[in-house]
């Protein structure tokens, strides 16, 4: 079967809760903790609120607990780990107090304090308390970036490097830890070392904010042509421009700010590393907390107000997202980037026309980047605007390099399928097999390819061929198992055909395609029962309009569209 979900912007985010766990309505939001429950059903709520994910409302409840029950450790606990999550820091300080009375090596509440603290700029107490946080788990890692940004805040820079300093049991944070280095360095006034710590970190990789940091230091320093080479190194290794653009970066020349001004964005930058690195783990709660309290140290840091607002898309609370991408400086790099994201979300609220508006201004402003009309061309193309969506998807490869560019195949395919799906097959071939050379080894293009000949009784031994090696590639993914078997089927091989498709429909077992495909085949075999329930089940699997008659027909005549090329 035919892939048609895959997106090309790598922005486009998946918004929204499951059907079991369903975004509260308003009302119930505003009733949250209002008083009116008593402390044992506030936490029965909030539990049942945080099982959802819905820490707003978690929040709130497990606050009602608490007031009711000062004693309980537990209740005091969660409700102050969800305040921070919601952002809610002066109302968890008093929380965090009173748990460290009872355990002064406690490292959530250590944390806050110190970060209360940096916030007045007691950056002497600050130290102690983050160099009190336990050497053990994520703490490891943040508690020496904390301890070092706090001794760079009272003036001890050096004290500050060398506490930074890589060792045998922390080897992999090392290009974390370099990278803070070089932003001391700079802040310190000290190129020599700024620029040794930049280099290690970059040596062996290239994360999009190191790159943006030593870029702006070489650019500072009139060294142009290194940030050049810098920005080169980092666009062949990474295909969108979204958060970086080193031509944007050059144009501003050399009169840019530094990534870290003082000491107290250095403290910003440790917990937006570490929000990162825990959300990479799967640990969205704690991501929010370093996220929170990242930007209760510096507000308008624009990668951590992203990384915020996709915690609020994974929850569901669309508007709350949309509020911090639209706060954003919309001229500014991650602010395109924001203005690509809020267009989704429009979208995924059943306003596509704003979000179309805005993806043509954001386009038109950004006339070097394909981004936003690669996210215009996935937006038109699920709602089936499929001419339109192959227009949107041929201007971005006009911007990005057309065929020149190895890693436009996405490109390519997403307007093959425009195309094809637009009934214009004579555009669509061209272009799936231009993916297919720029990338011979793509799995979703031999499928899509190989389906599509086979489907339409054209060049079939060789659409069979591609299916089968794609098959070889990802024989766990079932709408590509669904594809070999419908070969195998077209060709008469019906025995054959079987096989694979249960193996399809183990694989996909809710796709409609995939349960009418392996109820023709059971029906050609002579198992009529089975096949009916196949055709049966499809039916009740939401299948595509065009689907719908052919499966009634099936189910009521046993009448076949389609007959085997072989």
């Amino acid at each position: 079967m035919k892939r048609f979900g895959i997106v090309v912007m790598a922005a486009m985010v998946a918004a929204g809760l499951g059907a079991c766990a369903p975004r509260p309505d308003a009302s119930a939001d505003d009733n949250a903790g209002s008083g009116n429950e008593t402390g044992l059903g506030a936490y029965l709520a909030g539990r049942f609120a945080h099982a959802r994910g819905d820490t707003r409302a978690a929040a709130e409840y497990y606050a009602a607990a608490a007031r009711r029950d000062p004693d309980n450790i537990d209740i005091q606990q969660r409700s102050f780990a969800l305040l921070l999550a919601e952002g809610r820091l002066d109302e968890a300080e008093p929380i965090a107090r009173r748990l460290l009375v009872i355990d002064d090596d406690s490292p959530l509440p250590l944390l806050v304090m110190g970060v209360q603290d940096a916030r007045a700029g007691r950056f002497d107490l600050a130290e102690k308390r983050f160099s009190a946080l336990p050497a053990k788990g994520i703490n490891g890692f943040l508690g020496p970036l904390l301890t070092a940004w706090a001794r760079a805040g009272q003036g001890q820079f050096d004290d500050g490097l060398a506490t930074l300093a890589p060792r045998a049991d922390t080897a992999g944070f090392a290009p974390v830890w370099e990278y803070h280095a070089g932003l001391m360095g700079d802040l310190a006034g000290r190129p020599d070392v700024a620029e040794a710590h930049f280099k290690a970190a970059l040596a062996n990789q290239t994360s999009v904010r190191t790159v943006e940091a030593a870029g702006t230091w070489y650019q500072r320093s009139g060294r142009m042509d290194e940030a050049k080479a810098l920005y080169e190194r980092y666009h062949a290794e990474h295909a969108d421009r979204s958060l970086l653009d080193g031509r944007r970066q050059l144009a501003a020349g050399t009169n840019l700010p530094r990534v870290v001004e003082t000491a107290r964005d250095g403290l910003a930058e440790a917990l937006f590393d570490t929000s990162s690195l825990v959300r990479q783990g799967n640990a969205q709660e704690l991501s929010l907390v370093f996220s929170r309290l990242a930007l209760s140290l510096r507000a308008d840091f624009p990668l951590a107000q992203l990384l915020l607002a996709d915690a609020m898309v994974a929850q569901g609370r669309l508007d709350e997202a949309n509020a911090l991408y639209s706060a954003m400086n919309r001229a500014s790099q991650p602010g395109a980037f924001a203005r690509l994201k809020l267009a989704v979300n429009l979208d995924e609220m059943k306003q596509t026309d704003a979000a179309l508006s805005e993806l043509t201004s954001l386009a038109a402003e950004w006339p070097e980047s394909p981004e936003a009309l690669m996210t215009m061309g996935d937006v038109l193309r699920r709602h089936k605007r499929y001419a339109e969506a192959a227009d949107a998807y041929g201007a971005a490869l006009a911007r990005n390099g057309g065929s020149q560019d190895a890693r436009n195949w996405s490109l390519f395919y997403a307007r093959g399928i425009a195309y094809e799906r637009a009934k214009q097959w004579s555009k669509a071939e061209p272009d799936m097999l231009e993916a297919l050379r720029l990338s011979p080894d793509q799995p979703d293009v031999l499928n899509y390819l190989g389906y599509t000949w086979v489907d339409q009784g054209i060049n079939v031994e060789k659409g069979r061929k591609l299916i089968e090696r794609a098959v070889e590639l990802r024989p766990n993914d079932g709408a590509i198992v669904d594809s070999l078997g419908w070969a195998l089927y077209r060709m008469g091989e019906f025995q054959a055909a079987v096989k694979y498709l249960e193996r399809a429909s183990e694989l996909k077992p809710e796709d409609p395609t995939v349960n009418e495909h392996l109820g023709d085949a059971f029906w050609q075999v002579g198992r009529d029962t089975e096949a009916r329930y196949q055709w049966q089940r499809a039916m009740g699997l939401d299948p595509e309009p065009e689907q719908i008659e052919p499966l009634k027909a099936k189910i009521s005549t046993g009448r076949l569209p389609g007959t085997p090329v072989k």
